[in-house]
């Protein structure tokens, strides 16, 4: 959720701290090596036309201090030319804690992300971790320039819903979850039509209607038929049946 819609952009992702990552030397283990972080935006800048931007957590290890965080942000701002940075309100631990642990245990530190903002006021920044409400998107929009959310939007896909009329624009409509679903089925078909598996498309669309009565089967009967051979719309539209047969 940045300020601006439609904005295009490379990311270059310094925040995963799995094994596999490491082993390949990038992910959050390039925390250490801000010059080399710099050298790879500035290579990329250098053939392309978009925005190179960096996602990256506050710290790693025992390195996490605030002047560790800003001289890494410095480099890479200055020798690699980046202007935008995705902070992850956490440190990463590189051996100890898995993945997903890393996504969980590691405190998170908003308020460190808001002090950088204000030591590098050119740079624009958005902040990631933890956020779970467009309520809690527009407190960090206070202080930030934009916001990024993982977890929750996979999970719950129905609070994207209402970003344009709360965060953009609030003469602009909160779009009806069932809706949301029917906009998706040109796309489904276009992709159908290519050879896509169905279930390759809805299954990131399971958590839409969290809370609303026939969800379970919602994401029951797409979880059992839209990996089948030849499956298609009709086992949409069949799973929506669930939800709007009260409507």
């Amino acid at each position: 959720m940045a300020q601006e819609r439609g904005y295009d952009e490379i990311n270059l992702n310094v925040g995963c701290p799995s094994d596999r990552v490491q082993n390949g030397r990038f992910g959050a283990c390039l925390m250490a090596d801000a010059q080399l972080v710099a050298d790879c935006v500035k290579a990329m800048q250098d053939v392309v036309s978009i925005p190179v931007t960096v996602k990256t957590r506050i710290g790693i290890d025992e390195q996490d201090s605030y002047e560790f965080l800003c001289d890494f942000i410095d480099t890479v701002s200055t020798k690699g030319g980046c202007e935008m940075f995705i902070i992850h309100a956490r440190k990463a631990w590189l051996s100890g804690l898995s993945p997903k642990e890393n996504r969980e245990i590691p405190p998170l530190d908003y308020p460190r992300v808001y002090q950088l903002k204000r030591d590098f006021p050119h740079l624009t920044m958005a902040i990631n971790g933890g956020i779970k409400t467009l309520e809690e998107a527009k407190e960090h929009l206070r202080h930030l320039d934009g916001v990024m959310v993982g977890r929750e939007a996979y999970q719950n896909p129905s609070i994207l819903t209402a970003v344009d009329n709360q965060l953009f624009d609030s003469q602009l409509p909160v779009v009806n979850a069932v809706d949301a679903v029917r906009q998706m089925f040109p796309y489904i078909e276009k992709e159908l039509s290519q050879g896509t598996y169905l279930g390759h498309i809805t299954r990131h669309m399971l958590g839409i209607f969290q809370g609303i009565p026939g969800a379970r089967q919602w994401r029951r009967y797409l979880s059992e038929n839209a990996h089948k051979k030849g499956a298609d719309l009709a086992v949409v539209e069949q799973a929506l049946a669930f939800v709007t047969r009260d409507q």
